[in-house]
């Protein structure tokens, strides 16, 4: 049946922040070097291994898993010394919210050119009540038909009541869904639960998700028009 209704999830999918750069300009604030490359590698290698394995964990608070991820980042770039007080600045940068979130630059015209397509859109979520503020303030949120989010439904992804929930706001069956996200065990599993399809993003192509069936990935969100309208023919 062909896709009617796109869901998507919101970090790394359809927003970003510059936690690459900022943490550059601290390694060289302490006299330390590595690539810009180096960084962007290691912090997309860590996501995606606590993707797989500490389900939903980077959807909590900073606190909670931060100080595991840094460990594991720093490790990862061989970074080693005074640990702590270097944490103590990251953790500043988050909780200070120093480290906004963006959209990336192709996401507007992308969202409008689905819903001009006839597509409609739709939002679902592990996000603090912080997600409808910067959806509105990006200028993408009258984008959604429906915005569902964690926080305001008491249910997190890859939970299936987060998507039915979803589902019965937008009166539409999960044969004419496609979801897209970033995260293959909190976005795909949970999808798959309801019968929804999904695409996973990675960004370089399936390094740091060697495990998942190429087919299934994208690089970017500007891939889907192409997989969406073939499907229509």
């Amino acid at each position: 049946m062909p896709v009617g209704f796109v869901w998507f999830d919101l970090g790394y999918t359809l927003l970003y922040n510059e936690r690459e750069e900022f943490f550059l300009k601290l390694l060289e604030s302490r006299g330390l070097k590595r690539s810009e490359n180096q960084i962007e590698l290691a912090f997309h290698s860590i996501d995606k291994r606590f993707m797989r394995e500490y389900p939903g964990l980077l959807g909590s608070p900073a606190q909670e898993f931060m100080p595991r991820y840094f460990s594991q980042l720093c490790e990862y770039l061989g970074i080693d010394g005074d640990l702590l007080s270097f944490l103590d600045q990251w953790l500043e940068a988050w909780e200070a919210k120093r480290l906004e979130w963006l959209a990336y630059p192709f996401v507007p015209g992308l969202l409008k050119e689905l819903g001009r397509r006839g597509y409609r859109l739709g939002v679902i979520s592990n996000w603090d009540p912080s997600a409808r503020p910067i959806l509105k303030r990006l200028g993408i949120l009258d984008f959604f038909e429906v915005t569902v989010i964690s926080s305001e439904v008491g249910v997190t992804k890859p939970d299936r009541k987060i998507f039915e929930v979803a589902l019965e706001k937008a009166s539409v069956s999960s044969e004419k869904c496609l979801y897209v996200g970033d995260n293959y065990y909190d976005d795909a599993v949970g999808a798959s639960t309801v019968g929804m399809e999904y695409k996973i993003i990675n960004r370089f192509g399936n390094f740091g998700v060697e495990e998942l069936d190429k087919s299934i990935l994208i690089r970017d969100v500007t891939e889907l028009l192409p997989c969406l309208e073939k499907e229509r023919r």
